[in-house]
């Protein structure tokens, strides 16, 4: 008998007897492999230096930043970077370059690069309680990182390109981009590609138990990583979806992870005690007075199925029921439980050229030839309207229903597509959707402003609806602001509790 050793196994199993002539060269090559995890202090086998890592991460940060956008609030970022660096200096790993940042997104989610690059939504923080919560949400991601759950991920991927293993953003269901529309695949090799990463239950619950751990030894109250899985857990299958992947589809079973990290928290204190520990609730609810909540004007706001962008001063409707998915180069829409599409995304290459070469041209650089079209206008606006065909892997034929429409100097490409057979079931939706697009007037563009969090001071006899009725108007519903101050669904505010609610803002 030998003593188990995990990374002196992966360098033999590979070689079989029918490789002797090439083992001296691959245990040299795989020994250079071997690391040891600065969390466990074991030795793993893994496809990635840290130098890989550290560069990895450093690329990706600037495509999500480029891409998602980072939240206009210096002060707020200042915050979490004070409090990130805090915990990151008690973790296994205080010698990376760590960076934390608040992206521009409302999807409810935290996640993190390989190389200590931490992000949160403005979302998920509408959703924290106090800053032991925060702490626990960043200590977490940190503890991927320390963890190397990433790398580790990639090595079980057998060192293939990350953002192909991970998947796509806009459709994760078309790793290869079978429709071949410009749009669809432009984000499978981007950082964006990492967020649809999800780690198995055992990183999980290892990231939970180091998040309580760092959030301890940093000086916050462990109990913020139970209470903010508790709060992530009771967000519905209905939360927005859009945009960033959320935490509920990245990081799997919080509410059943609450019971597993009660005993870590439960010796943290034993050992500590919590008389030191920070909690900062209130601190904390004042750095969020003013937080856009919801969409961003500035990037298209969605209110039922209509979509309306007020600097580029346009407007149209989705059909009824489809998912959209907002980011700064295209507007997805998918029809649930199946295979059918709609997308909006600006024209290339457009100067010097009619609509009808635009269209072809950019539809054939796609894969789509042109089975009939024809000159149009719509609201008003110059459109060339065609059907176009294409054959994709796995699919005998492929029909877009797209337009290409001249709104002031930029065209915009709008349309459907499918496999033919389920598609002509939704042709007149995508019709009716195309003709929807309508110009926008200043005056229409500067009524649409953002919503926001204020603080309220619950009365007597307030109830989650009567919050949320203020004003005569229901920004958000009742569940939603229950679950947003970390209250069970089914239990009314108590009175003089400070909460969180959902204004009509437009002073930032």
């Amino acid at each position: 008998m030998r003593e188990h050793d995990t990374c002196r196994d992966s360098l033999w199993r590979p070689l079989s007897h029918h490789a002797h002539a090439a083992m001296t060269a691959g245990v040299l090559l795989l020994a250079a492999a071997c690391a040891t995890n600065p969390v466990t202090g074991e030795r793993e086998f893994v496809l990635m230096s840290e130098a890989q890592e550290l560069a990895l991460g450093q690329q990706a940060d600037g495509e999500i930043q480029r891409d998602m956008g980072v939240y206009d609030d210096p002060a707020l970022q200042e915050y979490i970077q004070d409090v990130g660096l805090s915990l990151a200096a008690v973790s296994h790993r205080p010698d990376l370059p760590w960076q934390f940042t608040v992206v521009d997104s409302p999807a409810v989610n935290a996640f993190a690069l390989p190389g200590g690059y931490i992000y949160l939504t403005r979302g998920i923080m509408a959703y924290l309680g106090d800053e032991a919560e925060l702490a626990g949400v960043l200590g977490h991601e940190i503890g991927h990182v320390t963890a190397r759950h990433a790398v580790q991920s990639y090595t079980r991927a057998g060192g293939a390109q990350l953002g192909l293993v991970l998947g796509q953003v806009f459709v994760p269901q078309m790793r290869s981009n079978p429709y071949g529309l410009p749009g669809l695949g432009d984000a499978a090799g981007s950082g964006l590609g990492l967020l649809f990463l999800k780690f198995g239950r055992e990183d999980e619950v290892q990231a939970d138990r180091l998040g309580a751990e760092y959030a301890s030894d940093g000086g916050w109250h462990p109990q913020g990583v139970a209470d903010m899985l508790s709060t992530l857990g009771r967000i519905s299958e209905a939360a927005d979806r859009r945009g960033t992947p959320n935490w509920l589809s990245t990081h799997p079973e919080p509410e059943a992870r609450v019971t597993e990290v009660r005993p870590v928290v439960a010796e943290l204190l034993a050992t500590r005690g919590d008389t030191t520990l920070r909690v900062n609730r209130s601190d904390y609810l004042d750095r969020l007075e003013g937080l856009l909540f919801g969409d961003n004007p500035e990037d298209g706001v969605l209110r039922g199925n209509e979509f309306l962008h007020p600097p580029l001063r346009f407007a149209l409707e989705f059909p009824e029921g489809w998912e959209v998915q907002n980011s700064a180069t295209v507007v997805l829409a998918k029809q649930p439980g199946q295979e059918l599409y709609m997308l909006l995304q600006l024209a290339e290459n457009v100067q010097g050229t009619d609509l009808r070469g635009i269209a072809e041209a950019g539809m054939e650089s796609a894969g789509y030839m042109l089975r009939s079209g024809g000159e149009t206008t719509i609201n008003g606006l110059d459109a060339f309207i065609g059907t176009y065909v294409s054959q994709a892997d796995g699919v005998s034929e492929v029909v877009a229903r797209v337009s290409h429409i001249q709104h002031g100097r930029e065209v915009y490409v709008l349309g459907g597509l499918g496999p033919a057979e389920p598609f002509s079931g939704v042709e007149s939706e995508v019709n009716t959707s195309i003709r929807s697009f309508r110009p926008v007037s200043r005056e229409e563009a500067e009524s649409i402003l953002p919503n926001e969090i204020a603080l309220y001071v619950a009365r007597a006899g307030d109830t989650w609806q009567s919050i949320a009725q203020r004003g005569g108007e229901e920004i958000v519903t009742a569940r939603t602001l229950a679950i947003m101050n970390g209250y069970p669904v089914n239990e009314q505010p108590r009175t003089g509790d400070q909460l969180k609610v959902v204004v009509p803002g437009g002073g930032r």
